[in-house]
């Protein structure tokens, strides 16, 4: 499917500047939307159509009353009727009404709203709703649809949406959410039930209607610095002069802190024809979502916190290690000394990664990277060096995987270069992996001396071989053959079970 910007640049001549406009309306429109209890479609003159006609670019729905566009309607051309509307709409550069059917059979009321940008209209937003005649709106309506209808004029002043400074990541609160109207000088004079269990939560006991929004938030935020910002955000947006487009230093969403709750605040200033009307802020209870949060960070922080530790402890003891086995004179103690530094190197440098993990997983790539030189380089004396190859991808496991499966990696290894070139011949191993949706498959070739006849690996004393089949068949799962090589040499197959996951 089409995105917006794709559609501007087929079928339209606007500028950079007027297309990041229109991105930045329909980024914002959701608002105008719940507000007006509206479908909302963005409509362009369609650039290659030589009758002037209109193309739908962009659609919204309100989560506030029922849908009355169920289609899709982006990419449909307008009919000739309602594209002679959306062309006065344009030349009056002004909002004009009128009325239609839906698809459904649905008889329609539409505002269409010019959308313009420094001085020229560039777009028409079409604003659909059911007629509903005479019916009485509630309180929470008419506050909704009068803050709408200041939107829609900001909209065709070229004022909406306003381009905000601190654009830091922070989600935006829904009207639904809580909605608080406030007047030029910051008085409440609307707030929805939800914004007065969310204020409540925050620890203010009274009505909101006829009290300085401002004074309750300096009264409530717990950090001074906070309750000043909170303040005068309300402030500005209520009776503020009107805002730059630039949006530099310009403060209208913040989280704050308040004696029994944490809420995410925004305010929207509403400044139809040019003239201050007040304000809508818009408040989400967040404590919640807070404290899980900041109890996964600590659970995190912990964790890591364990892995850093375990790791610093096998360094350790990995020194204490290669210290006793150069003073011990016995070649046979000695080599068992140097084949637990190994083993024990490998468990650490998979804590060192976990250490800087988030989700207890490991890339199983970079272990293996960089614990190969040390493999290398740590033979056991008088072996030749081998030369290792890795190719394929194993990918990122997680840590119950990883463990014991560098740890396989390390005993075959080392157990070829030990055993496979005794006999002084240039060594070559090769470890290729491939990673499926179900399974992992890794093959270690090297160029050795092979399986010696009648050798059984089950039942061999060589311990790293014990430790690669428990490992493998215990600990992971899986399955591990070894056999000679057709041109010379020990081939071992390994067949893990991992969990299918196509982003890792």
């Amino acid at each position: 499917m089409s995105t917006l910007a794709d559609l501007l640049a087929a079928h339209t001549g606007l500028t950079d500047e007027q297309g990041g406009h229109l991105q930045r309306l329909v980024g914002e429109w959701q608002l105008l939307a719940d507000l007006s209890f509206a479908d909302l479609l963005l409509s362009v003159p369609d650039a290659d159509d030589p009758h002037g006609g209109f193309l739908t670019v962009a659609q919204c729905r309100p989560n506030t009353s029922a849908t009355v566009l169920p289609g899709d309607e982006v990419t449909h051309v307008a009919d000739a009727q309602l594209a002679e509307a959306l062309r006065t709409a344009m030349s009056r550069g002004a909002i004009t009404v009128d009325r239609g059917t839906a698809p459904g059979g649905t008889e329609v009321r539409r505002e269409l709203i010019p959308v313009r940008f420094e001085g020229e209209v560039i777009a028409v937003l079409t604003q659909a709703a059911a007629d509903t005649g005479q019916r009485v709106p509630s309180p929470l309506e008419r506050s909704y649809q009068a803050s709408a209808a200041d939107l829609c004029h900001m909209v065709a002043d070229g004022a909406f949406p306003v381009v905000e400074g601190n654009e830091s990541g922070l989600s935006t609160p829904r009207a639904g959410d809580g909605f608080v109207r406030v007047d030029v000088d910051g008085v409440v004079r609307y707030a929805s039930p939800n914004a007065l269990s969310a204020f409540h939560r925050m620890g203010f006991t009274s009505e909101l209607s006829g009290v300085v929004l401002a004074d309750v938030f300096a009264d409530l935020v717990t950090d001074a610095f906070d309750a000043q910002d909170a303040a005068a955000m309300v402030a500005l947006a209520a009776s503020g002069p009107a805002l730059e487009p630039t949006g530099e230093d310009r403060v209208l969403r913040m989280e704050v802190d308040a004696r029994r709750a944490t809420v995410l605040v925004r305010a929207v200033p509403l400044r139809p024809r040019g003239v201050a009307t007040g304000a809508i802020v818009l408040v989400r209870d967040v404590t919640e979502v807070k404290r899980r949060d900041r109890a996964l960070i600590s659970k995190d922080a912990t964790i890591r916190e364990i892995h850093h530790r375990v790791k610093n402890n096998l360094q350790s003891v990995s020194a204490l290690l290669r210290l006793q086995a150069r003073r011990t004179a016995n070649p046979d103690a000695q080599t068992a000394l140097n084949e637990a530094v190994r083993r024990v190197a490998s468990i650490a440098l998979v804590h060192e990664f976990l250490s800087g993990s988030v989700d207890e997983e490991v890339d199983v790539d970079e272990v293996v990277h960089r614990l190969l030189p040390v493999l290398v380089d740590a033979t056991s004396a008088g072996a030749p060096r081998a030369d290792v190859a890795v190719t394929g991808r194993f990918g990122v496991l997680s840590a119950d995987l990883a463990m014991p499966l560098v740890m396989v990696l390390t005993e075959l290894i080392q157990n070829s270069v030990e055993h496979g070139f005794a006999d002084g011949r240039q060594g070559r191993i090769e470890v290729h992996a491939r990673r499926g949706l179900r399974d992992l498959a890794i093959r270690v070739d090297d160029n050795g001396a092979g399986i010696p006849e009648g050798f059984d690996p089950g039942s061999s004393g060589n311990l790293g071989l014990q430790i690669v089949r428990t490992l493998v068949e215990i600990d992971l799962g899986g399955t591990v053959a070894f056999t000679n090589a057709a041109a010379g040499g020990t081939s071992v197959d390994i067949a893990v079970p991992v969990t299918a996951d196509l982003g890792k």
